[in-house]
């Protein structure tokens, strides 16, 4: 702390030491400026940012599609990789595609299919969004309980 020190005499200061004149905060009354190696400011920043992306914790939706006919051994590959996401952290999307004619009775065997994922998945997830139509899709949204 040098206190207020005229902007030639401040340049002095820093160029007899070998350091860099840096202003810190430039809205304060008088402007406050800091004497050191700016290179190694800048390095030191850039780890400090680096740090704390790596301590953040990324949600991603993942989204795993059905067919109404499809086989018990696929659903249950599907429905371990939803644990596997919701377990993860990550919400699920999941997507029931009707084809052709299915599309017919979507109420009856769509109802059926995520009653069925649900109970499957059991007390893992909870819904965020509600089971709903998107052109031929059907769409639900989970995440994992607390």
């Amino acid at each position: 702390m040098i206190g207020i020190v005229p902007l030639a005499e401040a340049l002095t200061k820093a160029v007899n030491v070998g350091l860099d004149l840096v202003e810190m905060s430039p809205n304060a009354k008088p402007p406050v400026c800091k004497i050191l190696d700016f290179s190694r400011y800048k390095y030191d920043a850039k780890k400090k940012m680096q740090e704390s992306k790596k301590k953040q914790k990324k949600h991603s939706l993942k989204e795993m599609k059905f067919k109404v006919n499809i086989g018990q051994g696929d659903f249950d590959v599907k429905i371990n990789k939803i644990k596997k996401f919701l377990e993860s952290g990550d919400k699920v999307k999941v997507c029931l595609i009707f084809k052709g004619r299915e599309i017919v009775y979507k109420d009856k065997t769509g109802k059926e299919m995520f009653e069925k994922i649900l109970g499957s998945i059991g007390e893992l997830a909870k819904i965020d969004a509600e089971p709903k139509m998107e052109g031929k899709q059907m769409l639900m949204v989970l995440s994992a309980s607390s």
